[in-house]
């Protein structure tokens, strides 16, 4: 039995912090998973230029609630659930996550916590598990699935490792290079041919 682990940001919606950087005309926000591998070193920076220009978690939210999932990622979450189950695993926050979990129509997510102190500032947040995506693949092993892992960030190579079959979806041109041992897509028609061909030969 097969199971998808996905990732959430770039998969099926923009990057959060791409669009809150756009809105607030911070630059510096701009930086991702894509650009920085070390996930805790991109917190502390992010959170750090949050508090220098007085963001808060309203502030955040509100950029989120503009936003709307990827073109097509809806259709493609209906076909592959038609199919297999799907956990979207993320390292965003439950605090961002809902409005866009809604627009998707609410799959199933494994994230982390912000923080937020009583101003709406945040303080801080806290990791459900370190290397969380690598760790929902391990456990899903444990319980006898077959698993897929796609993603397109450094943060997601753990990830994709772990799984039966990893996948890169639309990843930028360092981390495709840096290992080319994933198949890549660019679009779900792609990503679709690719999850049915796993199963059709795992049907042999």
């Amino acid at each position: 039995m097969h199971i998808v682990c996905s990732d959430l940001e770039g998969i099926f919606v923009p990057e959060i912090w791409i669009n809150v950087a756009e809105k607030t005309g911070i630059k510096e926000l701009r930086l991702t998973t894509r650009d920085i591998s070390d996930y805790d070193v991109l917190m502390k920076k992010r959170l750090a230029i949050l508090d220098e220009n007085r963001l808060k978690i309203d502030d955040i939210q509100a950029v989120i609630a503009t936003m709307d999932p990827l073109d097509g990622a809806l259709e493609f979450l209906d076909w592959l659930r038609s199919r297999i189950q799907i956990i979207v695993v993320s390292d965003t926050f439950d605090q961002f996550a809902g409005p866009l979990m809604q627009k998707l129509g609410w799959p199933t997510l494994f994230c982390h916590t912000l923080l937020i102190n009583p101003d709406g500032s945040i303080a801080g947040y806290r990791l459900r598990q370190k290397d969380s995506k690598r760790e929902a693949v391990i456990a899903l092993k444990n319980l006898k699935y077959d698993t897929i892992g796609v993603g397109d960030s450094y943060n997601d190579i753990t990830m994709l490792k772990q799984a039966d079959k990893g996948i890169l979806f639309d990843p930028p041109e360092n981390v495709k290079n840096e290992f080319p041992e994933f198949p890549v897509t660019y679009t779900y028609d792609d990503l679709k041919n690719i999850i049915q061909q796993i199963l059709s030969d795992d049907l042999k």
